[in-house]
């Protein structure tokens, strides 16, 4: 499995990259929207799960959601919202554009492994 997190945040990434080798998956990180979706060009679209986050300088999660929404080529990838933002209307908003998971940080790695599992259809660890 391989998996792209997106986050300007190297704490949170980090503690991602320690799930994900605990699950023992690959992981190609992105600090912000605009290298997410060079990562997606160069690799084909080849990512198995996306997490991303709201706020980020430049290009929010949300816009980085819909511009792999709209693209064809893209669109299937699930994607998993891991963010602060814990306002309802953003919630809605990120579920009604296509993400299928929303985290709010903080939050428990295990948690963080068990929603990861969720979203690539494998159940609890």
């Amino acid at each position: 499995m391989k998996l792209l997190t997106v986050d300007d945040s190297s704490i949170v990434r980090k503690i991602i990259r320690t799930a994900t080798r605990t699950l023992e998956m690959d992981l190609d990180e992105a600090q912000n929207g605009y290298e997410a979706l060079e990562k997606l060009k160069d690799n084909n679209g080849q990512y198995d799960l996306i997490m991303l986050d709201c706020n980020m300088p430049g290009m929010s999660g949300l816009e980085v959601l819909r511009e792999i929404k709209s693209n064809e080529k893209y669109a299937g990838i699930p994607i998993m919202m891991v963010t602060t933002e814990s306002s309802t209307d953003t919630i809605l908003e990120a579920i009604r554009m296509g993400a299928v998971h929303y985290m709010i940080k903080p939050f428990a790695i295990e948690e963080l492994m068990k929603r990861i599992l969720e979203c690539l259809g494998r159940g609890e660890l």
